[in-house]
C-alpha cells in the first residue's frame, strides 16, 4: 500500500534519511524544514501522514501538531513523532496534542513500515465515511450529534497471562469501563462470539498463547471487525508489533506499562471508535432514508423495483410473485376539502394501516402520490385477492381522523392485482398488468379489488 508521507524536521541528513528509506517502500515523500511550512503544505494539499519531528526551532512538533488537528481541513491526517525523546512524559504530551504514535530515534525501519502503513490504512476508511457524512450534510441530513464529545469509556475485553493483569483491569474500571480479564486463548475466542466489545487490548508477549493467532481472529470476526485492537509488546519485540500491525491492530504499548500512557491510549481508542460508529451509523441512516419515503417511512419505488427484481428470478410456478397496485380514491378531494397537511396525514395512517394488513415478509412500499404498491411473495392469485379484499375492508370501515381539521375523514381504496407467470415474467409487465387491474377497479366504480390474468 503506498501513502503521501510529509517528512518534518529541521535537519537535512534527517530527512534525507527517511525520504531514501520510505521512497525505497515506494511512497510518495514529500519534505518541510520546518513548522510553518509543513502546517502551509498540510493545509494545502493534506498528505496521508505526517511525520514530524519534535525539537525544531520556531515551532517545535508539539505546536505543530496541535495547531494541524484545530484545523477541520486536515485534523484527521494521521501524525507521528519522530524523536529522541523516550520518556512517558514526553509521549503523554505527544498523545495530548493529536499524535498517533512516537517512533523514537534511531527508527527501526520494520516498525516504521508497518506503523505507517497501518495508520494509513485506518485514515482512508475514516476518510471514505467522512465524504458519506458530508453528503449527508449537503443534502440536509447532518446530525448534531456528531459536534458532541464522544465518551471514552466502554466494553473492553482485556486478554493477558501477566500477575499484574488485575491492577490494570481495576484502573480501566475505576474510569468508567466495563472490563473482562481473560488469560486464556480459548476463553478469549469463546468471548468473541458474547458480547460487543468497544476495545480489545491483547499481550502479543504471552508465553502461554499466541497473541497474534488471538488478533487475526479478532479481526477475522465480523462482531470486532472495526473494534479497536491494542497490543502489548515487550522492548525488543520489533517484528511481532510489525506483524500485529499488518494484522490490524490499531495501537500498541510497550511493556512495562506506564500508567498515564496507557489510560490516554485506551481512552483515544474509544472515542475514535465512537465516533467512527456513529458515522457508519449516519451512512446506514442515511442509505435508508434514499430508499424509503420521507413521509409514510414504507420503501420508495427505488427499493421496490430492485426487490422485486430479486424475487422474481427466484419465483416458479409453485411460488409465484403477486403484487397489489392501492391507489386512495378521490384523494385530491381530501386535499381540496381540508388541506395538504390534513392530506399527508391521510397517506401517513394509511400507510400504518397498510402494514397492519400485511405479512411481516411482504414489502409494502409508497409507489407516487396516493399509489400505494404491495409484494407478496410466494402468493397465489386467489390469496393476493383475499389480501386485496382485506385491506380495502380495513380501509373503508374505519375513517381516519385528521388532527388539522378536527374532522374524520372517509377513505376508500381501489385494488388492481397482478401474479407473476413464471419463466421469463419481468418486473415491468407485472406492474403493467397490476397497473391495467387497478383501471378496470376505477372504471367499474372504485372501491373494490381487480385481479388480471397473466
Amino acid at each position: 500500500m503506498t501513502a503521501r508521507v510529509l517528512v518534518v524536521d529541521d535537519i537535512p541528513a534527517n530527512v534525507r534519511l527517511l525520504e531514501a528509506k520510505l521512497s525505497a517502500e515506494y511512497f510518495h515523500v514529500q519534505t518541510a524544514s520546518g513548522g510553518p511550512e509543513a502546517l502551509a503544505k498540510i493545509h494545502d494539499e493534506p498528505p496521508d501522514i505526517v511525520l514530524l519531528d519534535v525539537m525544531m526551532p520556531e515551532m517545535d512538533g508539539f505546536e505543530v501538531c496541535r495547531r494541524m488537528k484545530q484545523d477541520p481541513a486536515c485534523a484527521h491526517v494521521p501524525v507521528v513523532m519522530v524523536t529522541a525523546l523516550d520518556q512517558p512524559s514526553d509521549r503523554i504530551k505527544g498523545l495530548d496534542a493529536g499524535a498517533d504514535d512516537f517512533l523514537t530515534k534511531p527508527v527501526d525501519d520494520l516498525s516504521m513500515f508497518a506503523r505507517v502503513r497501518s495508520l494509513v490504512r485506518m485514515k482512508s476508511m475514516f476518510e471514505e465515511l467522512r465524504m458519506r457524512e458530508e453528503t449527508r450534510q449537503n443534502l440536509g441530513l447532518s446530525d448534531a450529534a456528531l459536534a458532541v464529545e464522544p465518551d471514552p469509556t466502554g466494553a473492553i475485553l482485556f486478554v493477558d497471562d501477566r500477575p499484574d493483569l488485575q491492577v490494570w483491569i481495576d484502573t480501566l474500571a475505576n474510569l468508567g469501563n466495563e472490563v473482562t480479564g481473560i488469560s486464556d486463548f480459548d476463553a478469549a475466542l469463546r468471548h468473541t462470539d458474547g458480547p460487543s466489545y468497544d476495545a480489545v487490548i491483547v499481550s502479543i508477549s504471552s508465553q502461554l498463547f499466541d497473541g497474534l493467532r488471538l488478533v487475526s481472529e479478532f479481526r477475522a470476526n465480523p462482531s470486532l471487525r472495526n473494534t479497536p485492537v491494542i497490543v502489548l509488546a515487550a522492548a525488543g519485540e520489533h517484528r511481532k508489533l510489525a506483524q500485529a500491525l499488518d494484522l490490524g491492530a490499531n495501537d500498541y504499548l510497550r511493556l512495562p506499562l506506564d500508567r498515564s500512557e496507557f489510560i490516554v491510549r485506551v481512552k483515544t481508542q474509544l472515542r475514535k471508535k465512537r465516533y467512527t460508529d456513529l458515522l457508519r451509523q449516519n451512512v446506514r441512516r442515511g442509505m435508508e432514508m434514499a430508499l424509503r419515503d420521507h413521509l409514510t417511512g414504507l420503501f420508495n419505488r427505488r427499493y421496490m423495483s430492485q426487490h422485486l427484481e430479486t424475487l422474481l428470478k427466484c419465483a416458479s410456478a409453485a411460488k409465484p410473485i403477486s403484487l397489489l397496485i392501492v391507489d386512495i380514491d378521490y384523494f385530491n378531494q381530501v386535499n381540496n376539502t381540508y388541506g395538504h397537511l390534513a392530506g399527508d396525514d391521510v397517506l401517513r395512517q394509511f400507510a400504518d394501516r397498510l402494514v397492519e394488513n400485511i405479512r411481516g415478509v411482504d414489502l409494502a412500499c409508497r409507489y407516487g402520490g396516493e399509489e400505494f404498491v404491495v409484494v407478496l411473495s410466494d402468493t397465489a392469485p386467489d390469496v393476493a385477492c383475499l389480501v386485496g379484499e382485506r385491506l380495502r375492508r380495513a380501509v373503508e370501515k374505519t375513517t381516519f381522523p385528521v388532527e388539522q381539521a378536527s374532522a374524520r375523514v372517509p377513505v376508500t381504496v381501489s385494488i388492481g392485482v397482478a401474479t407473476s407467470a413464471g419463466g421469463d415474467d419481468s418486473s415491468s409487465a407485472l406492474l403493467r398488468r397490476a397497473d391495467q387491474a387497478l383501471y378496470r377497479a376505477k372504471r367499474e366504480g372504485r372501491n373494490r379489488v381487480i385481479a388480471q390474468a397473466a
